[in-house]
């Protein structure tokens, strides 16, 4: 039985066309390592100060490209076929980007955590299913990558991954 559905943003719902290797040469000059992958373990390692710079980068890189922003079918379609059940976003993108692209695209949900809550998706999945209190096992998790299918065996609700 499924109780409640969470699902990624990029490359789940819709697709950020963000130059990504560009990205992560501006993180290096401003972390100072040569090494940025994966990016959630470095991000996560980092002072307060400087996550914030990576920060105000990422959602610099994020907000310029939201007029470009295009729309993943299996994901909407497995958004759409939930309505009326409690729904919820994680996302490593940041709260700005996702208010715009929420908005955007017409998209609403109960809870919303992105990376200023925690870069980590495992912590964010956690923090989702606590706020919309439904037992872990009647969640499905929605998400593209292998790291949202490791999060949800570790966290220990159910995956569908699209495409």
């Amino acid at each position: 039985m499924i109780s409640a559905v969470v699902f990624d943003l990029d490359g789940t719902l819709v697709r950020l066309p963000i130059d990504w290797e560009a990205l992560f040469d501006e993180f290096k000059q401003i972390i100072q390592v040569d090494v940025i992958r994966p990016l959630v373990d470095t991000v996560s390692q980092l002072d307060g100060q400087t996550r914030l710079k990576v920060f105000e980068v990422w959602d610099k890189a994020e907000l310029a490209v939201t007029k470009r922003v295009t729309v993943c079918e299996e994901g909407m379609n497995r958004y759409s076929e939930n309505e009326g059940k409690p729904r919820a976003l994680v996302t490593l993108q940041g709260k700005r980007v996702v208010d715009a692209i929420l908005d955007q695209f017409g998209l609403t949900f109960d809870v919303v955590v992105t990376r200023e809550d925690s870069v980590s998706r495992a912590e964010q999945l956690l923090k989702v299913i606590g706020e919309l209190k439904v037992p872990v096992g009647e969640v499905l998790f929605v998400g593209n990558a292998d790291t949202d299918a490791a999060a949800a065996e570790k966290v220990g609700c159910q995956f569908l991954r699209v495409q």
